[in-house]
């Protein structure tokens, strides 16, 4: 007999969240919300009462966090050697010079140019960052940004917690970036579709028992500022939005911390060198500005017999999109 299924779906942390409970009790649910709203609360730089806008306004000083807060801070350090750079979570002052200053959802173009990058090559970075007995100090003038991670790792705690709390299985989506765990629904893997940016038909479908899918995409969080289109990527070698050739990547990894950084990291690189950072624990699938799907030597493994779309054609001004097969692209 099947384990009984249960979902809810609400906002939180400025995206769309939906979870999934295979087994269990009726108040696994409550839990997963409650427990991802008290990761925002403590997280969001938006919320002024946030112990991350807490660290940020008394930066210099040490401040004492929760475990919470102390994890998500040593994963970002983690996560930018990880990267080689190219995930930096101390990149708080470009994206607001570059008008991201607010929430997504109360973001406005005000008319006013966005301000120019102010990076310098002696500025601290993460490994500046000190930790100390439960508490944190970053830097003077260092502004630390959460967004990057802090969905990815609120999916991988969530997921943790339900699996302990008695659940056979979960899936945790955290805005698209996804957690597993355990039984899924059918009693077989869990099976996600890596939604395309410009088709209605998915990139692929991907199979997993225990693990995580992220996606990261410049077509996502756009806002104008100036009359001129922005993204929430920054280049950490430039502090500008990113100008890479891919548009789009997911990654799939063991866990979500882990899957939403490598997927930034992917974007970032561009097509030629879009795989270097990944292992043989994970995989990746990109779509680059021209439509062109590529995907890491590791991929196919996930995609249990289901073919993968190669290619895209579309207009690039209308982003309308129609299936080209492999075979026609040859």
């Amino acid at each position: 007999m099947s384990s009984a299924v249960s979902e809810d779906r609400f906002r939180a942390m400025g995206s769309d969240i939906h979870l999934i409970v295979v087994g269990g009790s009726a108040d696994l649910l409550t839990l997963g919300r409650d427990r991802i709203g008290e990761l925002e609360r403590r997280w969001s730089r938006f919320r002024p009462d946030s112990e991350i806008s807490l660290l940020n306004a008394v930066a210099g000083e040490p401040v004492v966090v929760t475990p919470d807060t102390y994890l998500l801070v040593e994963r970002a350090v983690e996560a930018w050697r990880l990267t080689g750079g190219g995930f930096d979570p101390t990149l708080l002052d470009a994206l607001r010079r570059a008008g991201y200053d607010r929430s997504f959802e109360d973001l406005v173009d005000t008319g006013e140019p966005a301000l120019p990058p102010r990076l310098s090559v002696t500025r601290p970075g993460p490994t500046d960052i000190v930790f100390d007995a439960g508490s944190i100090a970053l830097p003077t003038g260092m502004g630390f940004d959460p967004g990057g991670i802090g969905k990815g790792l609120a999916a991988d705690l969530v997921s943790a917690l339900l699996i302990d709390e008695g659940a056979a299985g979960v899936c945790v989506n955290m805005g698209g970036d996804l957690r597993v765990r355990g039984e899924s629904p059918t009693g077989a893997g869990w099976t996600m579709a890596v939604e395309h940016p410009w088709c209605a038909a998915p990139i692929a479908l991907v199979g997993l028992w225990d693990g995580a899918v992220a996606t990261s995409s410049v077509l996502r969080r756009v806002w104008r500022t100036g009359g001129h289109a922005r993204h929430h990527l920054i280049d950490p070698a430039t502090g500008e939005p990113s100008t890479s050739d891919l548009a789009f990547a997911s990654v799939i990894a063991g866990t979500a911390w882990e899957a939403e950084v490598l997927a930034k990291a992917v974007l970032l690189r561009g097509a030629d060198r879009a795989f270097d950072l990944l292992d043989a624990r994970t995989a990746a699938v990109a779509v680059s500005q021209d439509g062109r799907v590529i995907a890491s030597p590791g991929f196919a493994a996930y995609l249990g017999g289901v073919p993968m779309t190669q290619t895209v054609a579309f207009d690039p001004q209308l982003r309308g999109a129609t299936h080209r097969s492999a075979e026609d692209t040859r």
